[in-house]
């Protein structure tokens, strides 16, 4: 069910202990850790506690988390020292989208002007 953790998701054993990661922020709702394969000198990924399986199913169900989602990725940037930076929501396995529980990637710290993930 939506907004349940779900026992095969990667990103829902990190946000239950289960699985270790380099967290660097966290509140209730939303978490962000380094990516085990960085595209960027900084490469974070911002999850939201909750299960959903994209951007859009969590914007429609939880629009608040959302909103505090989007929030925490600009705080990662400027706790990592970011002026310039990308947010990148993949959206199903055609756009790259490899783990089924809403993310946003947070890249900085080189030129933006290729594509990353």
């Amino acid at each position: 069910m939506a907004g349940e953790p779900q026992s095969d998701c990667l990103f829902c054993k990190i946000v239950a202990g289960e699985i270790p990661a380099t967290v660097v922020r966290k509140t209730e709702h939303v978490l962000a850790f380094r990516d085990i394969a960085p595209k960027a000198p900084t490469h974070v990924l911002v999850i939201p506690h909750a299960h959903y399986p994209n951007a859009a199913a969590l914007a429609a169900a939880e629009p608040r988390i959302a909103g505090e989602l989007l929030a925490e990725a600009g705080e990662v940037a400027r706790d990592e020292g970011l002026d310039d930076y990308r947010l990148i929501f993949n959206t199903g396995a055609g756009a790259g989208q490899t783990v089924f529980h809403a993310h946003v990637h947070v890249l900085g710290g080189m030129p933006m002007n290729e594509r990353m993930v």
